[in-house]
């Protein structure tokens, strides 16, 4: 029997020769990420000295300043930060007259429309803000940004140099500093809203050891205001309490917001 020749299998076929991929393009996403990478790196090395970049890990300053800022808005179940709180004591209010005018007008009158006046524009810029009588009960312990007393000087004429306003803050704050500074923006905004000259040589002992000051909590920073003398300042003490009351208004605003404060010069 004759033995069958398997057929020659076909040659194969020959390799088909390489195509390289086609060049993926860049998405938007991945070219921001590129560019904010490199603004950052050349912030790093332009806004910091060589002692300061070498001497820490540069990789955790650049994880710092890759974080995202926290929402200000809380988000559903968190607790929203506190609001900003703050105490105006009309002086006098609900112990005694003060100061009394020829004319009848009280320094507790005016006083306690001032105070007012300063509660309502401060509520209406969302600070929270007490309205506290001169020996109010809720003082033992007072916490808040700031607290402040408004009252003014004698309606008796002292001399043509008796007019004006001092400031004097709660020494015994345990922030000396925030203190100082509660003074120095109620003196500066104060006087440049009114244009009532600063009067130093008559802040007395009865400003500085003012009774409220050993009452409230010590984390409280607090001072007290004269607005002006009942005699030589009585026109715009009793005829613009709303501008008087603005330049509180601006006082307190500028410690709170910590605002810059320019020097200016005091009165006699």
């Amino acid at each position: 029997m004759q033995e069958s020749i398997p057929p020659t299998p076909p040659p194969a076929p020959p390799a088909p020769k390489f195509k390289p991929r086609p060049r993926r393009q860049s998405s938007p996403r991945a070219l921001q990420t590129t560019i904010a990478v490199a603004i950052v790196l050349a912030t790093l090395f332009t806004a910091w000295t060589p002692a300061g970049l070498f001497s820490g890990n540069l990789s955790e300053r650049l994880a710092i300043l890759m974080t995202e800022e926290p929402a200000l808005t809380p988000l559903p179940g968190q607790t929203p930060p506190p609001q900003v709180k703050i105490g105006i004591v009309a002086g006098h209010w609900g112990n005694d007259s003060g100061a009394v005018c020829p004319n009848g007008t009280t320094e507790g009158d005016v006083n306690l429309r001032l105070a007012t006046l300063v509660q309502q524009k401060l509520n209406a810029l969302g600070v929270q803000t007490d309205l506290l009588k001169e020996f109010d009960p809720r003082l033992q312990g007072y916490e808040a940004a700031t607290l402040i007393s408004i009252h003014n000087d004698s309606c008796d004429f002292v001399n043509e140099e008796a007019t004006g306003f001092k400031v004097a803050s709660a020494m015994s704050s345990r922030d000396l500093n925030r203190a100082n500074r509660l003074t120095a923006c109620l003196t500066d905004r104060y006087g440049r809203t009114t244009g009532l000259p600063f009067h130093p040589g008559s802040i007395t002992l009865d400003m500085t050891d003012y009774h409220a000051f050993g009452e409230i909590n010590n984390n409280t920073t607090a001072a007290i205001i004269e607005t002006g003398f009942l005699n030589k300042d009585y026109d715009i003490l009793t005829q613009q309490p709303d501008l008087v009351s603005q330049g509180i208004v601006n006082g307190i605003l500028c410690f709170i917001n910590n605002e810059s404060i320019q020097p200016t010069p005091s009165g006699p």
